[in-house]
């Protein structure tokens, strides 16, 4: 078999795969994240106020992102959730506590509830032979 400049080259550190540089700022990182959902499809949709918004599912929300619909930033959060013309709306739509509760609870009942899994499975054989 005849070498070829892939097999006969010495490796060297410049030969080494580098990291794409990180993301300079928050906003930079979740436009990011934005295009890389949205270019995979991965939203559903739930209706807020009669409005069809498009979300990414509640089992793909980041921690961080919990992080703050439990500290009250629910405009930051539905940021990172919606999206981005799904976010103009929300903001045109300005839903009161009660509409943003419903919408939650509709979004929720879309897959499998967060931090809820079903645990193990029982064994199929009840028990065991001597």
């Amino acid at each position: 078999m005849a070498a070829n400049s892939r097999t006969t080259s010495p490796r060297t550190a410049t030969s080494t795969p580098r990291r794409a540089a990180a993301p300079k700022s928050y906003e930079e990182a979740t436009a990011a994240e934005a295009q890389e959902v949205e270019a995979a499809g991965h939203y559903v949709s739930a209706e807020l106020c009669g409005v069809l918004l498009e979300l990414v599912p509640a089992s793909a929300w980041r921690h961080s992102t919990m992080r703050k619909l439990r500290q009250g930033f629910f405009d930051e959060f539905m940021e990172d959730v919606l999206s981005p013309e799904s976010f103009d709306l929300y903001v045109e739509v300005d839903p009161t506590n009660d509409e943003f509760n419903d919408f939650m609870d509709r979004v929720n009942a879309i897959g499998e509830p967060v931090g809820k899994s079903s645990g193990p499975r029982p064994s199929p054989r009840n028990t065991r032979r001597r």
